[in-house]
């Protein structure tokens, strides 16, 4: 099986090889790291003393998740070094600040030439998975070597779930090298047993993503902080894909009719859009205020007010979410992205509205929304909008003050209340830590002979 995915795999590459060429060349993604990604450790990956904990996390939403569990592992398990590989160069990049340079790589292809390396230079004793990264030649890999394989934080979306259901032949085989599932939700855990998950290696754990430490208000916060106007509504749109800056400008123009002094933060959720995002707002007849062009330590000349800023920078939306008057979080406003994670605002205590495409975090949205949300408004920490109806939500919270209020301190309680994954995670995780060494070293052996 795993000889016939890997020939699938290299025809898949090789028939997309165009595409992937231009990628590289118009916008710049995949050529970061491509030589880790082809099997070459780089020289800065420090070796680990023993066995080593290699934990993946694809983006930065996975990085974010796990950070409190990296951080936890490396004070409880001293004897393992931590290391921590991406997909993206946008989660590399936050990986590297958070875990240091020398303990963070790009994950490698799932060809056995690209991963061989990597197994043979951190010798890890234990391999997690953010989420439902369920790469075959990966996990086969380390059964091969006797390597403990944990899947934390595991979730299984509407989307995927009938494609991975499918397939159960085929995935019943892959997820067979899995010692632990831990997963959000009890209704992914359903999903994982029916696509071939053994239920006895399942448990429900919770959502890593509630314990996500709030950002530390960085310079920008405090130079934005400088520049508004006290009175200034201030909506933080994060997250935004393509489709939706050109509603929620419109939805700003209505409500610059009746606050004038009304600024958006506009945040696009992918960098290569920044430039074509700049030219719909110039488009739109709006001031536009850069990131990249804004002077931190300038003196306020002029206000923003009325104005669009532009946060064309990256790892800086969680803190700007504190500076929100609403917080809408996008991806969400039409069908084909599946939303983004409304817990950064909600942690802050903002009032946050999000679209009704919201699949991809049906269980948090839940949870916000709450029971019985449908039929008492005062039941839900979140308000939905629709492209047709966010101008008037809009509005609607900006002139209730005390609405914005009940609104920011619901969502804030809610997400303190559903804390606690990262230390049920850690103890689920004891387990495998304590017999990973011996299986490990034992596993090489038979390997190298």
């Amino acid at each position: 099986m795993y000889i016939l995915y890997s020939l699938l795999l290299a025809l898949a590459a090789i028939l997309s090889l165009p595409w992937w060429a231009l990628q590289m060349l118009r916008l710049g993604k995949y050529r970061a790291g491509f030589a880790e990604r082809i099997g070459r450790v780089p020289a800065r990956i420090k070796r680990p003393r023993g066995n080593a904990i290699w934990i993946h996390a694809v983006s930065v939403g996975e990085v974010l998740a796990v950070g409190p569990l990296v951080n936890s592992l490396r004070k409880t398990n001293p004897e393992h070094e931590v290391f921590v590989s991406t997909t993206t160069a946008t989660g590399q990049r936050l990986a590297r600040q958070r875990f240091g340079d020398d303990h963070v790589f790009f994950m490698p292809l799932d060809f056995g030439f690209a991963l061989r390396p990597y197994f043979a230079a951190l010798n890890p004793g234990l391999l997690i998975l953010a989420e439902t990264e369920f790469w075959p030649n990966l996990l086969h890999r380390a059964r091969q070597r006797g390597t403990r394989v944990a899947i934390v934080n595991a979730r299984i979306s509407d989307r995927s779930f009938p494609r991975y259901r499918r397939f159960r032949w085929f995935f019943s085989r892959v997820l067979a090298p899995g010692d632990l599932f831990l997963t959000q939700t009890a209704a992914d855990a359903r999903r994982l047993q029916e696509i071939g998950a053994d239920e006895n290696r399942i448990q429900v754990s919770g959502n890593l993503k509630f314990d996500i430490q709030l950002s530390v208000a960085g310079p920008l916060v405090d130079a934005l902080r400088r520049w508004l106007s006290p009175a200034a509504p201030v909506i933080v749109c994060g997250s935004t894909t393509d489709g939706e800056e050109e509603i929620l400008l419109s939805a700003f123009a209505t409500v610059l009719r009746t606050f004038p002094e009304a600024v958006m933060l506009l945040a696009p959720r992918h960098p290569e859009r920044f430039e074509k995002v700049a030219q719909i707002v110039s488009s739109s007849g709006m001031k536009l205020v850069r990131r990249g062009a804004f002077e931190l330590d300038a003196t306020p000349s002029t206000p923003l007010a009325g104005s669009v800023f532009l946060l064309d920078s990256l790892g800086e939306l969680a803190s700007v979410y504190a500076l929100a008057t609403l917080a809408f979080v996008g991806g969400s406003l039409l069908p084909g992205v599946g939303g983004h994670n409304i817990l950064e605002p909600a942690q802050h205590g903002v009032p946050v509205l999000t679209g009704p495409h919201t699949e991809n975090f049906r269980e948090i949205v839940r949870i916000f929304f709450g029971p019985g949300a449908a039929s008492a408004a005062n039941a839900s920490a979140l308000c939905l909008v629709a492209p047709e109806t966010i101008a008037s939500e809009f509005l609607r919270l900006l002139n209730n003050r005390d609405e914005r209020q009940r609104l920011g301190s619901l969502a804030k309680q809610l997400f303190q209340q559903n804390t606690g994954a990262t230390v049920r995670t850690l103890q689920a995780l004891q387990p495998l830590l304590a017999g990973s060494s011996q299986t490990t070293s034992s596993a090489k052996s038979k390997v190298q002979s």
